[in-house]
């Protein structure tokens, strides 16, 4: 193999499908005397119960807790011993996992992370003094404006029961009744080869990583692993849906306004992607951050960003403002948006973000972490191993058309979801 391009692509990219169906991926980097892993399994809030919230991320959290060939103790004195770091969390659609050592410590980084994954025994005394930690987290964020306005704005967004529409966190409500034998059934089931994706990258020959990998994982099987579940279809919105929500003793509002946006997968991704940096991201934050902070006074920020997942994530807009100027600033960040979707961008807007998006590229892929994160969701998303080489090509080719399809797609007029957090009307 070689690694002479810096971007990754098809002929310095080994991919090889376990017998178990893990799919692996690994890239030489003999610069540095490390190793990255990145890596994904269908193990996510989607298969939780809304009555379960936080249910997936509380197990991918609790997994270094304790194996049955390792305690606590063990596990965490090996990473340290090594200088590694090894870690877990879960979202919407997986349970994602990294990380990083020297390359000659690669087998026993995977080692613990096969344990992790297979063989956890979420030990009591652990689980407890975590929920502990995860619900004096939560009840913190109760008091915070924009995660409040956040929550809410999802909820508005999607259907009831829509796993986008809730946190993959859990609530106050939910993580009090989450039991260990909960976590260890949701293991049991959820957890297994089916769909594993496992990016390497570093000073590490890629046949032997993938070899490494093998004997890590390669006859882990799970006959009880269910496929992953659709989504729950969802409508476009119709009128505006509004809730407000108090938070006693705050001086900030903060606004979420949004609609359901792109998957990853969907054609005109990258054409959301570009209309939304003209929106709300490029220069000082778009056009939002031109004229509803800099000439107007409106907001302390103002931003838009397109989440893109494996289904219909949120499109959104976020403001933090005084909260005597919501109406006026919730006004103008419409007067925007409607813009945004009925009037092309300008051909200089047009090649200044495309300009930004393909000479970001080369410094997303820098380290090791940056290119073993890229090559996983290439995999995941089933972009191609060419994927990366061919992303200049695709950004260039739009034009103020494509973008300007993408913008009406997604926002109709007088159609979005709005939440405002902060101090109730007596407070303000």
């Amino acid at each position: 193999m070689t690694t002479a391009n810096p971007i990754p692509g098809p002929d310095d990219v080994l991919r090889r499908v376990l017998p178990n169906g893990i799919v692996v991926l690994a890239r030489e980097n003999f610069a540095a005397q490390s190793v990255v892993i990145s890596g994904s399994l269908p193990a996510g809030a989607l298969f939780e119960a809304p009555q379960q919230a936080g249910l997936a991320s509380f197990t991918a959290s609790t997994l270094l807790y304790g194996t049955h060939n390792r305690d606590f103790e063990t596990l965490h004195e090996t990473l340290e011993s090594l200088g590694a770091d090894l870690d877990f969390d879960a979202g919407v659609h997986a349970c994602a996992f990294g990380g990083k050592s020297l390359a000659e410590d690669l087998p026993t980084l995977l080692d613990l992370l096969g344990d992790a994954l297979r063989f956890p025994t979420f030990p009591s005394d652990h689980v407890e003094r975590y929920r502990g930690q995860l619900l004096t987290g939560l009840q913190i964020r109760m008091h915070d404006t924009r995660y409040r306005a956040g929550q809410a704005f999802r909820a508005l967004a999607y259907p009831a029961g829509h796993p986008y529409a809730r946190s993959a966190d859990g609530t106050l409500d939910t993580v009090p009744d989450l039991t260990r034998d909960m976590l260890a059934a949701f293991h049991a089931h959820h957890f297994g080869p089916r769909g594993l994706i496992i990016a390497i990258v570093g000073a590490v020959p890629a046949e032997e990583a993938i070899e490494t990998v093998e004997k890590a994982l390669g006859d882990w099987t799970n006959p009880a692993q269910p496929e992953e579940p659709p989504l729950p279809p969802i409508t476009p919105l119709k009128g505006v849906r509004r809730e407000d929500v108090a938070v006693p003793g705050k001086t900030q509002s903060d606004i979420v306004l949004g609609v359901p946006g792109p998957s990853r997968r969907d054609p005109d991704f990258h054409a959301a992607r570009l209309v939304n940096s003209v929106l709300g991201l490029f220069g000082m934050m778009g056009r939002l951050g031109e004229t509803v902070r800099e000439e107007q006074g409106l907001a302390y920020y103002s931003y838009s960003v397109v989440e893109g997942e494996s289904g219909p994530g949120p499109w959104r807009v976020s403001a933090g403002v005084n909260p005597a100027n919501v109406e006026r600033a919730v006004e103008s960040i419409v007067h925007e948006v409607e813009r945004i979707a009925s009037e092309p961008v300008s051909a200089e807007d047009l090649a200044d973000n495309q300009s930004n998006f393909t000479g970001q590229l080369p410094l997303q892929l820098e380290n090791n972490e940056g290119v073993a994160t890229a090559i996983l969701r290439m995999e995941r998303f089933e972009l191609g191993l060419d994927y990366l080489r061919t992303y200049a090509g695709m950004i260039n080719a739009l034009t103020v058309e494509d973008l300007l399809r993408a913008a009406e797609t997604y926002w109709k007029p007088g159609a979005y979801a709005l939440a405002v957090a902060g101090p109730d009307s007596a407070e303000a």
